[in-house]
């Protein structure tokens, strides 16, 4: 079982704003909390595929090859670089359709496991061992996901439904803090050269 700063541990990660919240806030803005429900299954999905393996098998690789963690970062980079332009074109679109439509399960799927915190909760805060052994924790650890999702879900929905917010100003600050999530993935890439 996980020790006394796991939950703690996990929540600070979880709610500190970040690529996936960001997907989860606008996703929730444009279709409410309701329609987006779905989008949390993807956030899950993507945590456990980063999680699963790296607490399982992929730990001591990592630890003795620093170029594929700094590889990973790089993709990660790119990836989040390529969902502000989208954002940014998005809330260029004129019919409504193109709005409630720009996030999807895949993106918050493939967002959250090129997300920087999946790596960190497998590498420094879950219990390694076999998949057996580390259930209650991935349980435990499921379950603050779903919470934390739900939570950024909520937010979006209220801002949706605020009359002073527009969705194209939602998704055009959602773009630019991607951007910036970008910038400080590529910078933290360069910093493990």
């Amino acid at each position: 079982m996980p020790d006394g700063l796991f939950v703690p541990a996990i929540l600070a990660l979880l709610f500190t704003p970040g690529p996936t919240n960001t997907l989860l806030t606008v996703g929730a803005a444009a279709r409410g909390w309701r329609a987006s429900l779905p989008l949390l299954l993807g956030e899950l999905c993507g945590y456990l595929a980063v999680v699963i393996p790296l607490t399982t098998v992929a730990a001591p690789l990592f630890n003795e090859h620093p170029p594929l963690a700094m590889g990973l970062r790089v993709l990660a980079a790119c990836w989040v670089l390529f969902l502000a332009i989208r954002m940014w074109r998005v809330s260029a679109a004129k019919a409504p359709e193109g709005l409630t439509s720009a996030v999807t399960v895949r993106q918050v799927f493939l967002t959250t496991m090129l997300n920087p915190k999946a790596p960190i909760i497998a590498l420094a805060i879950m219990p390694t061992g076999n998949l057996m052994e580390i259930a209650p924790a991935l349980g435990l650890f499921s379950l603050l996901v779903l919470c934390a999702g739900a939570s950024f879900l909520a937010l979006g929905s209220i801002a949706g439904r605020a009359p002073v917010v527009s969705p194209r100003l939602v998704y055009r600050v959602a773009a630019i803090f991607l951007v910036v999530f970008s910038v400080g993935l590529a910078g933290s890439a360069s910093g493990m050269l």
